[in-house]
């Protein structure tokens, strides 16, 4: 069962979803060919902490969770109290009380700001660092301009064992791939909702009616295959050998006792799994705990249906704050207990935030000028807040900072040098981060 999504309010749900791969000629996924190179590339790479992207698509309203206005106006604090919580000086929303418990365990920007509020374009901004540019704007280019953060981490520091370095769930956003890095770095995308009954990972489930001797004959036949193809194509192209190489790195990881422990969710204690909730988001948390347990580089957990325009305050007391509630606080705590809170960065975000004056239809508009950003473990200081917002949360107050900060800072904490440079498969240079900080105040 795949999850659902309602469209957003400019219609880019459907969109912003791309499948990646189409069936091969043993069922499998060409995304794992791909993303199998990098595997090769990345061989020998040193140890390094791992990522996790909690993006709440459509645009967390942080005014009504992590920025609460109690003294503003009636038209701007709207019906949520905030609540003290672990650290003091820190409020948060009522709806809230298990976020409360663990912020000493991130910290918060409160005056994060990039001034795009649309839906597209901003995505694209948080989950790259880059803006990007008036083709994009038109229509007229594709959605990743640039490497996702995912991407980029793939490229440079590679897979560990026989996992994937880069994993999206449930599906993948469009602006979450690889762009000009090319198929070295494209996520391996699970399409299946984590929270369904006899959820798995077909990419590594043969086909229920081949045995193991009907594969074997399959991977003759292949082998067959491209040995004419590669007689035909090898003076045309130079890289046309390599698929069946990864094709059948594909095959064996399909038998991969290491990849079938990483994405057997069904192994966990369903005492935990009611801890994270048994929601889409909560299980897609506990997956990212387990994949970076097992050496996945990065996770970007793409969670759709924040884009509260009408009646937003029954959205999110109802359904959205319960199961982030539930399922930030389980993903925080649960790394800890484990010991992988302090190599594992996690940030948590939309793509913007809400407007400060509460719309006709009892909910909120987009606000990109100023919201707020939560961070955690990875060298990241918990229970601190960077920023301020203003009375109304309508502007920072003090020390703004933007997705290229919020880049370079992953980056940096990865310890991939912010600064350097990437090659497009032209060979072009192109910056890391254009201009971001490394936000030292949180590290």
């Amino acid at each position: 069962m795949k999850p659902t999504h309602t469209p957003f309010c400019d219609g880019l749900a459907r969109r912003d979803f791309l499948r990646i791969g189409t069936a091969g000629l043993l069922g499998m996924n060409l995304s794992m060919a791909q993303m199998l190179r990098q595997e090769a590339r990345g061989a020998g790479a040193g140890a390094s902490p791992s990522f996790i992207y909690l993006f709440l698509q459509g645009g967390l309203s942080t005014i009504d969770s992590f920025d609460m206005k109690p003294e503003a106006p009636s038209t701007v604090r709207g019906p949520f109290n905030p609540i003290r919580s672990r650290v003091p000086g820190i409020h948060v929303c009522e709806h809230l009380p298990e976020v409360a418990a663990v912020t000493d365990k991130f910290s918060l920007i409160r005056s994060f700001t990039h001034g795009d509020a649309g839906h597209g374009s901003a995505d694209h901004h948080m989950l790259t660092g880059y803006r990007p540019n008036a083709a994009f704007n038109a229509g007229l280019s594709p959605n990743n301009q640039h490497p996702s953060l995912g991407s980029v981490i793939a490229q440079r520091l590679g897979a560990r064992g026989s996992i994937p370095p880069y994993v999206c769930l449930p599906g993948m956003h469009a602006s979450g791939s690889s762009s000009y890095l090319g198929p070295s770095a494209v996520p391996f995308v699970i399409e299946t909702d984590p929270n369904s009954p006899g959820f798995e990972i077909p990419d590594l489930q043969p086909p229920l009616s081949i045995d193991a001797a009907r594969i074997a004959d399959r991977r003759a036949l292949l082998a067959q295959v491209d040995r004419f193809q590669r007689s035909v194509e090898q003076k045309a192209n130079a890289n046309a050998g390599e698929l069946s190489v990864f094709a059948e790195r594909a095959t064996a990881l399909m038998t991969s006792r290491e990849a079938k422990t990483a994405f057997d969710i069904q192994q966990e204690d369903p005492k935990l799994r009611d801890t994270y909730g048994r929601s889409t988001l909560g299980q897609s948390c506990l997956l990212a705990r387990r994949l970076v347990e097992s050496g996945v580089r990065c996770v970007t957990i793409n969670h759709q249906n924040w884009d509260t325009h009408s009646k937003g305050f029954v959205t999110l007391k109802d359904d959205l704050l319960p199961k982030l509630n539930l399922a930030m606080s389980a993903l925080f705590r649960d790394l800890d207990a484990r010991g992988l809170l302090q190599s594992t960065v996690v940030v948590v975000t939309g793509e913007f935030g809400r407007t400060p004056v509460i719309n006709k239809d009892a909910g909120r508009d987009h606000w990109s000028r100023c919201f707020t950003v939560a961070l955690g473990g990875g060298g990241i200081q918990g229970g601190r807040v960077l920023g301020r917002s203003d009375a109304q949360a309508s502007d920072p107050a003090e020390s703004p900072y933007g997705p290229e900060d919020l880049c370079a800072t992953v980056y940096h904490l990865m310890g991939i040098p912010p600064h350097g440079e990437m090659l497009t498969q032209e060979g072009r240079p192109v910056m890391l981060t254009n201009a971001g900080r490394i936000m030292r105040d949180l590290l």
